[in-house]
């Protein structure tokens, strides 16, 4: 019994150590996910009028500052910004259609977006009569770094590393001005935009589950040893 239990023990610190090395392999992924610029929708419907909401963290790892943010639009025929405290909007239209090609946001002097800070910036539009609308955002900042949000899905639905955010439209009835007929049923009432998915809580959960399971097995041996 004795040697059993002696091995037993044995191969707690192994399991320990496996448990802790999941849980910092996992939370080691945490930055780069939460990095992502996100879209959502209060309604998301195909040529429907819609408030797109754009979360935008600042994934810096010099302390720079988020100064500007720049969304392509798919030449949309409608778009109004919302007034956004320390930062000015610019809309890119056509002079002779009227279609709106872009929205910049850019900071007042000495503002942004600091590290481990992400700011919401929305715009009024009129979704286009397609499936998906992809809205490339280019983000700038203090130091002179660019990054480019555009690149699509990769084939066989993985996600590349600067990926552009995009809405998947829903097919609905529309009525002019993109509003509902009155037969449709009410539209719920807009709340705020979801939080990216992020692996933080998944990964937390897997690295604290590991530690129980080996603190258990820790606990039983002792239990037999004294038995």
């Amino acid at each position: 019994m004795r040697r059993r239990s002696s091995s037993t023990m044995a191969r707690f610190p192994v399991a320990v150590a496996a448990a802790v090395a999941l849980y910092l392999a996992s939370a080691a992924q945490l930055p780069a996910a939460w990095a992502h610029v996100h879209a959502s929708a209060d309604n998301a419907v195909r040529g429907a009028m819609a408030i797109v909401t754009l979360q935008v963290p600042n994934e810096s790892n010099t302390g720079a500052m988020t100064t500007a943010l720049s969304v392509a639009l798919p030449d949309v025929a409608s778009a109004r910004t919302e007034s956004m405290p320390g930062w000015t909007a610019t809309l890119d239209r056509d002079a002779a259609s009227g279609g709106v090609h872009s929205v910049t946001w850019t900071a007042t002097p000495g503002g942004g977006i600091g590290p481990d800070q992400f700011a919401l910036f929305r715009i009024s539009v009129k979704l286009p009569d397609t499936d998906t609308v992809s809205l490339p955002a280019t983000q700038t900042y203090s130091d002179g770094t660019v990054v480019k949000w555009d690149q699509p899905p990769q084939p066989g639905g993985g996600e590349p590393e600067y990926p552009a955010p995009t809405l998947t439209l829903a097919a609905g009835p529309v009525a002019a001005h993109g509003h509902r007929p009155p037969s449709a049923a009410p539209a719920e009432p807009a709340s705020a935009p979801p939080r990216p998915t992020s692996p933080d809580n998944t990964a937390r959960l897997l690295g604290g589950a590991a530690l129980v399971v080996a603190a258990l097995g820790i606990a039983l041996a002792l239990i037999r040893r004294r038995a």
